[in-house]
């Protein structure tokens, strides 16, 4: 079992801009144990594949960590495994020959042992960072004692991406280029609160190109549609807008 590298503290603002730990609402933090699967279904070494390949068909499962006789983590099967260890369907053997071979092939057999693991106080951001540089689905999460406490998955980074974009609740989102200094959100930030439009989320990308420029996507609360034509007129006339979207995206020309 292997652990990733990392090392938090997260705090958010209180309304007197002092910090305060925060620990519990889901949404509004970016923590592995608050957005990983609980009371996760696990399989042990000599668990057989037919077993393992049935539990992930009925629970919707791809992956299942898999335990020793004393609780630990030793090893992740996936049905990536399963199918790689499964006899091709051109093969000879009758089906007698094929069930008794099935039941023979245990998990320990066919599993990744000593997976990367991570802990529940690791950030979202980083885990999704490990899953792309190695190349993995899912993650076990794991406590300082090596006991599991969950499983983090691919699927579990889109509700967290979901969750920070606001795109649930609906509205509009802007995208701007803007220069990469203080002061340039402002304005923005002091016009959408002229026009009474509620800012719902917004996230930041210095992936543009340039260090002279970041990327700053801003989504609103849901108005009134009359309104909301109000606010995207006056954003589009006075701020570079590369695009707005509500149900699809509308791209702006920009200069040559």
């Amino acid at each position: 079992m292997r652990f990733s590298e990392s090392g938090i503290e997260w705090f958010q603002q209180d309304n007197r801009n002092r910090p305060v730990r925060q620990d519990r609402r889901k949404e509004a933090t970016m923590l592995i144990r608050e957005w990983m699967t609980r009371n996760v279904i696990t399989v042990t070494p000599d668990t057989s594949m037919m077993k393992a390949s049935k539990l992930m068909k009925e629970n919707g499962f791809r992956r299942l960590p898999v335990l020793d006789g004393n609780g630990k983590l030793i090893g992740i099967v996936s049905d990536r495994d399963i199918k790689e260890a499964s006899p091709s369907k051109a093969t000879t053997l009758d089906m007698h020959e094929l069930y008794y071979l099935l039941s023979e092939i245990k998990v320990k057999d066919i599993m990744t042992r000593d997976p990367i693991c991570v802990q529940p106080d690791e950030t979202v951001e980083r885990v999704a960072l490990l899953m792309i540089e190695k190349h993995i689905g899912g993650m076990p999460v794991v406590d300082e004692e090596g006991q599991l406490v969950g499983i983090i998955t691919d699927s579990d980074i889109f509700k967290v991406l979901i969750a920070i974009t606001g795109v649930r609740s609906g509205g509009v989102q802007f995208a701007f280029e803007l220069e990469n200094k203080p002061g340039t959100l402002k304005p923005i930030i002091d016009t959408l609160r002229e026009l009474n439009a509620s800012i719902d989320a917004i996230l930041t990308s210095d992936q543009t190109g340039s260090d002279d420029t970041r990327r700053v996507f801003i989504r609103i609360v849901p108005m009134d549609r009359a309104e909301e034509n109000r606010v995207i007129e006056a954003i589009k006339e006075k701020f570079p807008l590369l695009y707005w979207a509500r149900a699809r995206v509308h791209e702006m020309e920009r200069p040559a």
